[in-house]
C-alpha cells in the first residue's frame, strides 16, 4: 500500500456485532480492506435468513467485494459486481443487504454506497444551523437489497473528508431493535445523549448502541445485529502510526 497523504485527520473505526438469539452463527459479515491508492473500505453484508445459511450468503458477497476493492476497482462497480455475482451463484433466489463505506485518500472523500433499506446516519456538530438544523443527515433514499432483480443499483453519496464527522452504518437487527415490544430504538437520540455525557469515541458509541439494542430486544436479539461507527478527528502530523484492535469472544 502506498504511503498515506497526511491531511491532519485520523480515521477511527469500530464494529460491534452479535448474532440472533439461539443461533450458532451470525448471518452478518463485516470486513475491512485497505485500498491500493490509499485509505480503507468497510464492507457490511446481511445475508437473507439467519444462521449458517445467511452466513454463507453474506460471505459470498463480502469476499467478492473485498477482492475487487483490493484490486482497485471503483466502489460503484464493486457493488454492482457483488450483486451480479450473488444473483448468478444463487439464481436470483436469495438476497443480501450491502453497505460499502470508503475513506478514499486518492480523492480525499468519504464514500457511502447502500443496497440496504436501513438508512446510514451522519452527524457533525459543525453542520448545526448551517447544513442541517440539528447536525444530522440521513442517507435514506429508497434502496433495494442485492441478488434478486437484474438492474439493482447502489445508492451513492460522496462527502469531503472533514473533522468531527461521525457515521453510523448498521444492519436491520439494530434499526428495528425493540420493535416487537413497542419500544423501538432511536439511534440519533441515544447518540445525542451519549455525546452530551462525553462519550465520543467510535468504540464506546458502538458498544453503547449495541448494548441498548440488545436490551430493547429483552436480551434476546430478534435478528443479527451489526453496527459500524466511523469517526474522523483532527490529529497531530507526527502521529502516523496505524492501529487496529479486535475482540472476538469464543
Amino acid at each position: 500500500m502506498p504511503p498515506a497523504v497526511h491531511l491532519g485527520l485520523t480515521l477511527e473505526l469500530a464494529v460491534a456485532k452479535v448474532g440472533k438469539y439461539a443461533t450458532n452463527e451470525s448471518g452478518d459479515t463485516v470486513e475491512v480492506v485497505e485500498r491500493p491508492h490509499g485509505g480503507l473500505s468497510v464492507v457490511i453484508v446481511d445475508g437473507q435468513r439467519s444462521g449458517k445459511s445467511a452466513k454463507a450468503i453474506s460471505n459470498i458477497v463480502a469476499r467478492k467485494a473485498m477482492a475487487l476493492l483490493a484490486d482497485g476497482v471503483r466502489d460503484g462497480a464493486v457493488a454492482r459486481a457483488a450483486h451480479d455475482y450473488l444473483r448468478t451463484q444463487r439464481g436470483g433466489k436469495v438476497s443480501a443487504t450491502l453497505n460499502l463505506v470508503s475513506v478514499d485518500l486518492d480523492s480525499r472523500t468519504l464514500v457511502f454506497l447502500r443496497n440496504n433499506h436501513c438508512p446510514t446516519l451522519l452527524y457533525n456538530p459543525h453542520w448545526i444551523g448551517v447544513t442541517t438544523p440539528d447536525g444530522w443527515q440521513y442517507l435514506n433514499e429508497p434502496s433495494e437489497a442485492i441478488g434478486i432483480h437484474a438492474r439493482t443499483r447502489p445508492i451513492a453519496t460522496e462527502l469531503p473528508l472533514q473533522p468531527d464527522l461521525l457515521a453510523f452504518i448498521f444492519t436491520d437487527g439494530i434499526w428495528t431493535a425493540g420493535e416487537r415490544s413497542g419500544q423501538r430504538i432511536s439511534l440519533p437520540l441515544l447518540v445525542q445523549e451519549a455525546l452530551g455525557s462525553g462519550v465520543t469515541k467510535p468504540k464506546d458509541l458502538a458498544d453503547l448502541l449495541l448494548a441498548r439494542a440488545i436490551e430493547l430486544d429483552q436480551g434476546r436479539p430478534v435478528d443479527d445485529m451489526s453496527i459500524v461507527v466511523l469517526g474522523i478527528r483532527q490529529s497531530q502530523p507526527e502521529d502516523e502510526a496505524r492501529r487496529m484492535t479486535v475482540s472476538l469472544p469464543f
